[in-house]
C-alpha cells in the first residue's frame, strides 16, 4: 500500500471566548473552513446551534437521512491510521455535508485505549481525540452517531463466559463516554454496541444477553444526566441482523424501557450470495430483490409502523467496491442494488448510513473526491427518486458470427422510457430499436453500425433515458468465446492462461466426478469470487487462490466450469498431486 499523508491536527489552547463566538458566527454564515476539528475556544453546542432537532424521535431520525459512515478510522485497531486511512479532518466532514449527507456515524473501537481491569479507564488523550472528531462534525451541522464498535468481538462477546467482568467494563465505558459528552447537543446520538455476538452461548442466552446490554446501556446513559436525559439512544439487534425474530426481541426491549427517545438499528448488506458473488449470485435478480423487499418491509412493520424510528447504521455490498482487486460484482448489477435500496428506504421510512471503509472505496479521503463519481450519482439520486434500468448493462456481439438483433427487459421502476441515445444523437425507434411492452430490442443494422471495426471490448456506450432519474448506460461489446490453455503450477501458485477476447468472468463452479463440490466453500459448487479464484485481465489469466489449491483432493481431478458475462461457459480440469498442480482445457465435443 502506498504511503498515506497523515495531516496533523490540533486545537487552540487559548480560552478565547471571542474566538469561540467568532467561529460560531462563521458556521452560521457558512464560512468556516478550518481543518481543525473543533472551534477554537468554543463549544460544540455553540457551533451546532443552527440545527433544530425535532422533538419526536421519528422526525429527528428522518432529518438524519441520508447518513455516512466514517469507517475504518476511529474504529481501526489499534489506532486511527492503522487501516490505511488518514486522520479525519474538518475538511472531510465539510465535504460530507456539502455532498448532501445530513448525518455521520462515527464508529469507535475503545479496546486499545481502555484498561482491561477495574476501573476500566479510557485514555484521556483518546477520549479527547474522539471528541475532536465529533465536535468537528457537529460544527458542520451534521447529526452524529457515536458507538462502541469492534469491542463487540474483541471482548464483549465473552460476556457469556465472563459475565460480571465484561458487563462491568461495558458499563464503565459508557459511564465515561456519557460524562465526556454529557453537555453535547441533541444532534449527537449514542449507539450502544455494534453487531454484538456472543460466543459459546445458546440462542436463549444470546437473547437474554442482548437485552441486558441494551438495557444496561440505556440505564447508564440516562443516569448521567445533562443532555443525556433525552438524548436519542440507538439500540441494536444481535449482529445488527434484520431477521424477524431478532427485531421482535429488540421491539420487546424498547417497549419495556418506556422511553420515547429510542431508535432501533440494523444493518443491510444485501442477499449474501449476491453481496460477495458466491453460490451463483452474479445478478441482482429476483432472489436478491426479494431479500431487500422483505428486509425493509420487516423494518417498517416491526418498528416504524409502531412509532419506533429505524436507523440502518450500515448498508452496502460486502465485496464491492474493492479497487485493489477485480470487481467481483458486475457494475450495472451493483447500481441496481443501490437504486433499489434507496427506494425501499423511502417507502419504509427509515434512515440509511452508507458504510464507507475509506482507502479509496467510495470517498477518497486524501483528495476528498469520489473514487467513482457515477456510482455516487446513483446513490445520491436514489435518495429522492427512482431510475430505470435494463436486464443487463452490456450487449455482447460475437465477432466470429453474423450480427443479429438483441433484446433487453426494461425495468421501468415507475418511470416512462424516453428512448436511446448514442452520445448526443438520439437513435431512431423502428430503425435502430423497437419497444414492445417491457421489451427493448436493438436491431442488427444498429448493432452493425455501433460495433464499427469490431475490435474486442466496448465499441460504443448507449444511454437509455427515462422520464425521471438517471440515464442507464448500455455498453456494446464485441467479443469471442474466451480460450483457456493447459498449465502447470504448484499448490501455492497456479494460473490458467486465458484469452478473454472482450469477455469478462462472472463466476466459477467446481465439482468432482462423484458430484461433490470442490473448492474451499463446500456448501455450493459456485465458489466465491476473489476468494477462490480471480481474473487477471492485464496478464491474460485466471488465478486459483492458494486457499482453493490446498482444498483440492490429492490425485482426484476437479472440473472447473467458468461462466462469463456473455453467457459463454468453459470447462477445465485441475489435478493436484502433492505439491504440483496440472490443468487441462476441456475441448467441446
Amino acid at each position: 500500500m502506498k504511503n498515506i499523508r497523515r495531516p496533523a491536527h490540533h486545537r487552540s489552547r487559548g480560552p478565547g471566548r471571542l474566538a469561540g463566538l467568532l467561529m460560531a458566527l462563521l458556521v452560521v454564515l457558512g464560512l468556516s473552513g478550518s481543518t481543525a476539528l473543533a472551534a477554537p475556544g468554543g463549544t460544540a453546542q455553540q457551533a451546532a446551534s443552527t440545527v433544530r432537532v425535532p422533538a419526536r424521535a421519528m422526525d429527528a431520525v428522518a432529518a438524519m437521512q441520508p447518513s455516512w459512515n466514517l469507517g475504518n478510522t476511529l474504529d481501526a485497531i489499534p489506532d486511527e491510521t492503522s487501516w490505511g486511512n488518514p486522520k479525519a479532518t474538518r475538511e472531510l466532514l465539510k465535504t460530507i455535508r456539502a455532498q448532501g449527507f445530513r448525518s455521520v456515524r462515527i464508529p469507535v473501537t475503545w479496546s486499545a485505549h481502555q484498561s482491561t481491569t477495574a476501573p476500566y479507564t479510557v485514555d484521556a488523550a483518546y477520549m479527547k481525540r474522539v471528541k475532536e472528531v465529533v465536535d468537528g462534525a457537529l460544527a458542520e451541522n451534521l447529526y452524529v452517531v457515536v458507538n462502541v464498535h469492534h469491542d463487540s468481538w474483541q471482548w464483549i462477546e465473552k460476556i457469556s463466559t465472563d459475565h460480571d467482568n465484561v458487563l462491568a467494563r461495558f458499563n464503565a465505558l459508557w459511564t465515561q463516554i456519557s460524562a465526556a459528552f454529557r453537555n453535547e447537543p441533541r444532534t449527537l446520538l449514542f449507539e450502544g454496541v455494534n453487531e454484538p455476538i456472543f460466543a459459546d452461548a445458546t440462542a436463549a442466552q444470546k437473547t437474554r444477553l442482548m437485552e441486558e446490554l441494551n438495557t444496561s446501556f440505556h440505564k447508564v446513559v440516562r443516569a448521567s444526566g445533562g443532555g443525556n436525559k433525552d438524548r436519542l439512544l440507538v439500540l441494536t439487534t444481535q449482529v445488527g441482523t434484520p431477521s424477524q425474530d431478532l427485531m421482535d426481541d429488540l421491539h420487546t426491549t424498547i417497549r419495556a424501557l418506556r422511553d420515547s427517545n429510542l431508535v432501533a438499528t440494523v444493518h443491510y448488506y444485501s442477499w449474501y450470495p449476491f453481496s460477495v458473488n458466491i453460490a451463483g449470485g452474479t445478478r441482482y435478480d429476483e432472489a436478491a430483490r426479494n431479500d431487500a423487499d422483505d428486509a425493509f418491509a420487516r423494518m417498517h412493520d416491526t418498528f416504524v409502523a409502531k412509532g419506533i424510528p429505524v436507523y440502518v447504521g450500515e448498508y452496502g455490498l460486502l465485496g464491492w467496491p474493492d479497487h485493489n482487486h477485480p470487481s467481483r460484482i458486475e457494475r450495472g448489477e451493483a447500481l441496481k442494488y443501490y437504486e433499489h435500496v434507496g427506494h425501499l428506504a423511502r417507502v419504509a421510512g427509515v434512515t440509511t448510513a452508507l458504510w464507507d471503509p475509506g482507502a479509496w472505496a467510495y470517498l477518497n479521503r486524501e483528495t476528498l473526491k469520489w473514487t467513482d463519481p457515477a456510482l455516487f450519482a446513483w446513490i445520491k439520486s436514489s435518495w429522492t427518486t427512482r431510475s430505470g434500468t435494463t436486464s443487463f448493462d452490456k450487449v455482447y456481439v460475437a465477432k466470429s458470427s453474423r450480427i443479429t438483433a438483441q433484446s433487453f427487459t426494461l425495468n421501468l421502476n415507475g418511470t416512462k422510457f424516453r428512448g436511446l441515445w448514442h452520445g448526443d444523437t438520439k437513435l431512431a425507434e423502428g430503425r435502430d430499436y423497437t419497444v414492445f411492452e417491457d421489451r427493448l430490442t436493438l436491431t442488427a443494422p444498429a448493432l452493425t453500425r455501433l460495433t464499427g471495426d469490431r475490435g474486442y471490448g466496448v465499441n460504443a456506450t448507449l444511454q437509455a433515458r427515462f422520464s425521471k432519474g438517471l440515464p442507464w448506460q448500455i455498453d456494446v461489446v464485441t467479443y469471442d468465446t474466451p480460450v483457456l490453455s493447459n498449465a502447470t503450477g504448484t499448490a501455492e501458485k497456479f494460473a490458467i492462461p486465458t484469452k478473454y477476447q472482450g469477455d469478462s468472468l462472472a463466476t466459477m463452479e467446481a465439482t468432482y466426478a462423484d458430484g461433490t463440490n470442490a473448492g474451499p466453500t463446500s456448501w455450493t459448487p459456485y465458489q466465491e469470487f476473489n476468494k477462490a479464484f480471480s481474473p487477471d485481465y492485464a496478464n491474460g489469466a485466471i488465478i486459483l487462490t492458494t486457499e482453493t489449491l490446498k482444498s483440492l483432493r490429492d490425485g482426484e481431478p476437479a472440473t472447473l466450469t467458468f461462466h462469463f458475462h456473455s453467457g459463454a461457459e468453459l470447462k477445465y480440469k485441475v489435478t493436484k498431486s502433492g505439491d504440483s498442480v496440472t490443468g487441462t482445457a476441456v475441448k467441446e465435443s
